[in-house]
């Protein structure tokens, strides 16, 4: 049988989602975990891998297991055998049956990702960008309405790596202030590049810090090439968000 694990964690002590060799990553912590509780192999994939750093209030992942049936009654010790057995920066909440063609990263129809910045200093700053200048970020919505008009994200996508296209749909993309002096960006998509979400963003500040004009920000689409788009942002501000099925 195919089960979905839904999920939370602190990136901060990770090497991000997907398992590496000689590296701690939230991926390997959960299938150590799993292999325990089971006592049998057992490999969760994920809906998507997020970079070193990189927090998530909400990820989804799969494993398969056939040993023996599981009912709502053991699903609910699992979940609570694993939350004791994983460390306090991954956080369980909840574990479910799903069908055996349901699949955690090629079922999903969408993923949402939040980006966080303070423009004043905070006691909460781990999980923000702390940015003191001037921002108009009437002018970074202004930009990111643009993302809408393109497919191709080339210039946002870290350079050397194995996807077959670079052809993203994005569904939602806007800032709010949801606290004085606090920004939150908002962007949802079919699927995203590694590095993408850092990459607009970097991007977008050079825009609402009068670097790059709304024009300027449309050609370094256009060019398809990283080395036009701003710097990635610190990966402790975003936040994997949601996953759709």
């Amino acid at each position: 049988m195919r089960f979905f694990i839904t999920l939370s964690y602190n990136g901060a002590r990770y090497h991000g989602w997907q398992v590496q060799p000689g590296c701690i990553t939230v991926q390997s912590e959960l299938n150590r975990a799993l292999t325990t509780l089971l006592r049998t192999v057992t490999e969760v994939v994920g809906a998507g891998r997020t970079d070193a750093g990189v927090n998530a209030s909400k990820m989804v992942a799969h494993f398969d297991y056939s040993v023996t049936p599981l009912s709502d009654d053991d699903l609910r010790q699992l979940h609570y055998r694993l939350n004791k057995f994983l460390p306090p920066d991954i956080a369980i909440k909840e574990i479910r049956a799903v069908d055996d063609d349901m699949h955690a990263r090629f079922s999903a129809k969408s993923r949402m990702y939040h980006y966080y910045i303070t423009t004043e200093k905070s006691p909460f700053e781990q999980f923000a960008y702390r940015y003191p200048q001037a921002l108009d970020f009437g002018l970074m919505n202004e930009a990111a309405k643009v993302l809408f008009e393109y497919k191709d994200f080339t210039s946002f996508s870290k350079l050397h790596t194995d996807v077959k296209t670079n052809n993203c749909v994005i569904m939602e993309a806007h800032w709010d202030e949801i606290a004085e002096n606090k920004w939150c960006f908002t962007i949802r998509a079919d699927r995203f590049l590694r590095n993408m979400v850092r990459a607009i963003v970097g991007t977008l500040i050079d825009v609402g810090r009068g670097v790059l004009t709304i024009d300027d920000f449309r050609s370094v689409i256009e060019k398809k090439d990283r080395c036009t788009a701003g710097s990635s942002v610190p990966g402790n501000a975003l936040f994997l968000a949601d996953v759709t099925y």
